[in-house]
């Protein structure tokens, strides 16, 4: 009988919730991969690659988003409207981390076992198999928790990598030659590697240092201490806001007691605004949490990781006194279309990536393996 009551609330959250997406999103599509992902990325403006991170095999998806997602007009006339599997293989390992490299067909992994990276050709039209092409050789034999990769925005094709800030590397991906080592002393594994323009990079420690380098310039990268936190901080996760030009370029910093600061490309020891976020954050690993700015919409970041919640936030609003923040937006999909059964660890947002063009449309993945892709209305 209890069993029964608790089905009936959870239906009931359910439908609130279906009732209130009817007026909250333009666009909401949910599908259901068979285990888990981590890694979400795009490889063009309407595919994304997906992996598991199971121990043992695991898939690697190119998966074609619902065309109705991308129709402008009559959208209830579109017949498309699931995700469809374009391209696929196994892997021997877990799926950690995954970067395309762009204007390639080709995607970068690596497994959090090793700092070793594997090459992959996502195929073309007259094949729908993935295929390892090669490996790329760490610095490190054992990483701390896991490799984070970058790719060079323009040709040719390289990739930023490394487990801490000490070990970070640029390696050409088909020769494979090391063209540029970062050299520093910090053991600090990294939260965060990503470029900023397409010869200087950003590369933020799990304590909340940042180092800024240009690739060009054998001169010793520029260090930033992390922000004056007002409590314990154990984690620090960064991210970069994109730009036109490094001056207009922000950066965003997010510890794990929730506090969230954002400074000036030119001048990382100041807080441009910042605020406490209205986050619960459970034990967390690095992997866990995502931060980042999103691409399209001006001053906004996005955050999940520490619920089954994805949460938007407006830093306009902010100021530099250190102040509670409410989400512009949240997304509870994840959260409410899963119902938890005793003794089972409750769904969270495993990873989410803002789309490249589109303002207000993000895809996002849990634990219990959905995935959506959502466009919030305005």
């Amino acid at each position: 009988m209890m069993e029964e009551m608790e089905d009936a609330e959870f239906d009931d959250v359910l439908d609130d919730w279906f009732i209130e997406s009817l007026k909250t999103y333009k666009d909401l599509h949910v599908y259901q991969l068979e285990h888990p992902t981590q890694v979400i990325e795009w490889t063009s403006g309407t595919t994304v690659c997906v992996a598991g991170y199971s121990a043992s095999k695991n898939e690697i998806l190119e998966l074609r988003l619902p065309a109705k997602l991308f129709a402008d007009n009559n959208k209830g006339l579109c017949a498309e409207r699931d995700f469809k599997v374009a391209h696929g293989a196994f892997t021997d390992g877990p799926v950690r981390c995954l970067r395309h490299i762009p204007g390639t067909r080709s995607v970068v992994t690596n497994d959090g076992l090793s700092s070793d990276l594997q090459v992959w050709d996502l195929g073309g039209d007259d094949s729908d198999v993935i295929r390892r092409t090669g490996s790329i050789e760490g610095r490190r034999s054992v990483p701390e928790r896991g490799c984070r990769m970058a790719a060079r925005l323009s040709s040719p094709p390289q990739v930023l990598h490394g487990t801490q800030c000490s070990d970070v590397q640029l390696t050409q991906l088909t020769s494979g030659q090391i063209l540029y080592k970062l050299e520093t002393d910090s053991a600090h594994p990294l939260s965060s590697l990503q470029f900023v323009s397409d010869t200087v990079f950003l590369a933020g420690c799990c304590n909340g240092n940042v180092y800024i380098t240009d690739t060009r310039t054998p001169a010793a990268p520029q260090h930033y201490p992390p922000p004056a936190s007002t409590g314990e901080s154990v984690l620090w996760w960064t991210s970069v806001s994109p730009g036109p030009h490094l001056s207009s370029c922000r950066v965003v910093r997010l510890s794990s007691s929730g506090q969230a600061v954002v400074s000036d490309m030119r001048n990382l020891g100041a807080a441009v605004c910042r605020a406490q976020l209205d986050i619960q954050m459970r034990p967390c690993e690095l992997y866990d949490v995502t931060v980042s700015w999103a691409p399209a919409l001006d001053g906004c970041i996005s955050v999940s990781g520490s619920s089954g919640v994805v949460q938007i936030y407006d830093t306009h609003v902010w100021s530099t006194e250190l102040q509670d923040a409410q989400p512009l937006f949240q997304h509870r999909g994840h959260a409410v279309s899963s119902q938890q059964a005793d003794n089972c660890d409750p769904v969270f947002v495993t990873s989410h990536i803002w789309h490249p063009e589109r303002p207000r449309t993000l895809l996002s993945a849990a634990s219990d393996g959905s995935v959506h892709v959502w466009d919030w209305a305005e």
